[in-house]
């Protein structure tokens, strides 16, 4: 799958155009899509990244790292997904950055998602539903994801986020009306973001592989 991702990560690069500031997020695909900004890194203004790892490889590429607060909004943000489903809707946070994640996308006018195939599903919940948790509340938002849900949460051990929280992933979901459902688990105290991208979709998704898709 290592070269379907970096067939995704270079495509996306057809939607960076000059002078923009880029959203840019986190993980193994949009790794290659970092290596592929690099050589417009003169062409950009910049890039708003969701995780240090992220910042960390764009400084690497010469690339300047920018505050969301001091940008405003962004033109164009590109993150890839742990599952995909045919209406856009993502569950992401596999690498627990899906808070800064949500919160780019929330500012940015178009959010193009770049996948391999494995992550395409007709129904959301066959990836464990990543959910970050304040730590006092992690027992309690354990309990309440069970009686909502009836998934089961497990606490990622040894995994804090950039925001110093945990993080649970739900496990057994078959995640039918995702919107009602990310709305839902909004409202428990404790919860601070929801790994479900169904509010916020993409607005396009690109997967790589032999036959490039864009749908």
């Amino acid at each position: 799958m290592t070269n379907a991702k970096r067939l995704a990560g270079e495509k996306a690069i057809e939607y960076v155009e000059d002078g923009m500031v880029v959203g840019v997020g986190t993980g193994s695909t949009v790794a290659f899509f970092i290596d592929a900004l690099a050589p417009l890194r003169h062409r950009i203004a910049g890039a708003v990244s969701s995780s240090e790892q992220s910042s960390e490889r764009l400084r690497g590429h010469g690339i300047e790292v920018l505050e969301l607060n001091n940008t405003g909004p962004l033109p164009l943000y590109v993150d890839g997904a742990d599952e995909c489903d045919p209406h856009k809707r993502l569950i992401k946070g596999g690498g627990a950055a899906l808070t800064r994640e949500k919160i780019i996308a929330q500012a940015s006018a178009k959010f193009v998602c770049i996948v391999d195939p494995s992550k395409r599903v007709d129904v959301l919940g066959r990836f464990p539903l990543p959910v970050e948790v304040i730590p006092m509340a992690r027992s309690l938002v354990a309990r309440e994801i069970l009686k909502q849900t009836g998934g089961q949460p497990v606490w990622r051990e040894g995994v804090t986020t950039d925001n110093g929280n945990w993080v649970l992933d739900v496990h057994g979901l078959s995640i039918i009306d995702p919107v009602a459902m990310e709305n839902a688990l909004n409202q428990i105290p404790g919860i601070v973001s929801v790994g479900l991208f169904a509010r916020r979709a993409a607005d396009i998704v690109i997967v790589g592989g032999d036959r490039i898709e864009v749908f």
